[in-house]
């Protein structure tokens, strides 16, 4: 039945009314990032570093410090969530729309989650990083299976979990921060900052990557954060004090150093978050300037050459330069296909109220002209 408002079929009051939200249709995003402090994930076009609005609005779902972003094979978005071990978990939301799901996976001691990885033997691995210890759960169903690996408190063990990622050669790398959690709370012995390597039919792990020298523009330390294979299977890991540094996997031999101090001061005054490749064997990689309210910005590389990025106007890697869009951003993704942000709920509710209002002076207008 053709229901209508003031006389005035819904058709064309809300085919109108439409012509008002036209930014809550689908954009080109390519670029999820997540900040920690914002509590959401935010949209940026992958191909000239515009601001797309939320994927994920804060706090949406319980999303608290969100770190690492993963798409699994069913195509939705899991994120490590949590700041203790009552909150913690891996959250999963729809990849298309950013919609919450549930709570996918949690418990078994999980303490601030930051990097996960789905493993081809069917399990989800988490690193918990304030238990030194990296949990394993059902990647179907989220059950907790078992304790994977923990800490030692010693040079060359796991201590301070970071990212996860699985290579080529079946290998599990982690990256360690160099710290040992001590009832939940990370605490800085000396320990050095390492990429580990573990065999999973065993769970036994080497030394990868030892601690390389601080880098010139860091506060004379190294905190090894992300990982990410480029085009030559190469493996890229970013330090949290600055730079990111390309091995060789079968030998872990140091490839290249790619300076990641956009802010151009000594000691930077900026940190470094994950990585991720884009189109073109493009490297993305996020940051934040401590001295700016932990404002982030984007920055990108070639990712065969090291070369610099920077988009127009900006100089050495800055894609999109520092802005409160980002609030101490970590975790970056890509993605190939175009993704539709979230409107805030009050702004979608007044445009479509004026919408509505402008379609309807509109007709009644055009009623009392064909009456005269």
């Amino acid at each position: 039945m053709n229901q209508n408002i003031f006389g005035l079929p819904f058709s064309i009051v809300f085919g109108a009314a439409s012509a008002f939200c036209l930014g809550t249709l689908p954009a080109n995003a390519n670029l999820l990032i997540s900040n920690t402090t914002g509590n959401n994930v935010v949209l940026f076009d992958e191909q000239n570093g515009q601001f797309l609005g939320n994927f994920i609005t804060s706090g949406s779902g319980g999303l608290i410090s969100p770190d690492d972003l993963n798409f699994g094979v069913d195509g939705n978005l899991y994120i490590s969530s949590g700041n203790n071990p009552s909150n913690s978990a891996i959250l999963r939301y729809d990849g298309k729309t950013g919609k919450f799901i549930d709570v996918f996976a949690s418990g078994g001691g999980l303490s601030r989650p930051y990097g996960a990885a789905f493993g081809q033997d069917g399990f989800l691995y988490v690193s918990s990083f304030l238990t030194d210890q990296i949990l394993r759960y059902n990647g179907t169903t989220g059950k907790f299976i078992d304790v994977f690996a923990s800490g030692n408190g010693l040079s060359g063990g796991l201590n301070g979990p970071n990212d996860l990622l699985f290579a080529p050669d079946g290998s599990l790398y982690v990256t360690t921060q160099g710290s040992i959690a001590v009832n939940n709370e990370a605490t800085f012995p000396g320990i050095p900052s390492q990429v580990l390597r573990f065999d999973l039919a065993t769970k036994t792990s080497t030394v990868f990557i030892d601690q390389p020298t601080p880098s010139p523009d860091s506060f004379g330390f190294v905190s090894f954060l992300g990982l990410a294979l480029g085009p030559d299977s190469d493996l890229f890991v970013s330090d949290f004090a600055n730079d990111i540094r390309r091995y060789n996997l079968p030998t872990g031999a140091l490839i290249d150093t790619l300076s990641t101090n956009y802010t151009g001061t000594v000691p930077s005054s900026n940190f470094i978050g994950n990585l991720a490749f884009g189109a073109n064997n493009t490297l993305y990689t996020v940051g934040f300037d401590f001295t700016q309210n932990n404002q982030g910005a984007i920055l990108r590389y070639n990712g065969v050459t090291g070369a610099p990025l920077p988009s127009q106007g900006n100089t050495n890697a800055i894609f999109v330069p520092t802005t409160d869009k980002l609030s101490r951003p970590i975790g970056i993704a890509f993605v190939s296909q175009n993704l539709a942000s979230v409107p805030e709920a009050n702004t979608s509710v007044g445009l479509l109220s004026l919408g509505v209002f402008f379609s309807i002076s509109w007709l009644k207008r055009q009623q009392i002209k064909r009456n005269n």
